[in-house]
């Protein structure tokens, strides 16, 4: 794969300089980017590091505990913008979040046939998309659910309409993909001279994964919360 010297990577950040602009100028806050991409920085090198010596020494005890920190952190985000803070909700998100993960990681180790049960390589990057994605999910039904119990007497009414809001940016990638856009983990292998039908499989993996944890979650959380 092409090498991407320091200087060009800098480059990457000149258009987010005019999104920095606007965003201050529009909405009066000159910081939120500037953390979130000083964080992201941070998060990636530090993790890269990490990776590598997972990579290396392939604890399987070090693995779960990244894993378990992945569903404790994105339980919190998803949480931050609820109006219910309170630790029982926070535990109906982290078990959304959990009970979706571990259904898509036990079929993802089906598929790929590893030869460890548990194979770092393959395991943690997979497992970032899964709870990245179940988080965004769970913030959107959530939030839009928040809103609807507002208006809506029923439950189910509202239930419906977050259940399918949370889902819209999960079904538009399906419906675009290879025609609209090439993802992420597939411009990736391209990129490092995989076949592009090899490239193609492990897509379709990650596609049917990004719908089915962005769902499962979302359902595991309204039962759970329709028996609170």
């Amino acid at each position: 794969m092409q090498n991407i010297s320091f200087y060009n990577l800098c480059l990457t950040l000149l258009p987010l300089i005019v999104v920095w602009y606007y965003y201050k100028k529009w909405t009066n806050n000159s910081t939120e980017i500037i953390v979130a991409t000083l964080r992201m920085l941070v998060q990636l090198i530090a993790i890269g590091y990490v990776l590598i010596f997972i990579f290396e020494n392939k604890n399987i005890y070090l693995g779960l505990f990244i894993i378990t920190f992945m569903i404790i952190v994105s339980s919190f985000i998803a949480l931050r913008n609820t109006n219910d803070k309170s630790k029982k909700h926070y535990l109906q998100i982290f078990i959304a979040i959990l009970g979706a993960g571990l259904i898509n990681l036990f079929i993802i180790i089906l598929v790929l046939k590893l030869e460890y049960t548990y194979e770092p390589r393959y395991i943690i990057p997979l497992s970032g998309m899964i709870f990245a994605n179940t988080m965004n999910a769970l913030s959107l039904a959530i939030e839009r659910f928040e809103k609807e119990s507002l208006r809506e007497d029923s439950f189910e009414k509202a239930r419906e309409i977050a259940f399918k809001a949370c889902l819209i940016p999960q079904i538009n990638a399906l419906l675009a993909v290879g025609l609209v856009s090439l993802p992420g983990m597939m411009t990736g292998q391209i990129l490092s001279g995989v076949d592009p039908l090899i490239a193609v499989r492990y897509q379709i993996m990650i596609m049917t994964m990004v719908l089915s944890s962005a769902g499962l979650s979302t359902i595991i959380y309204f039962l759970i919360k329709r028996k609170a």
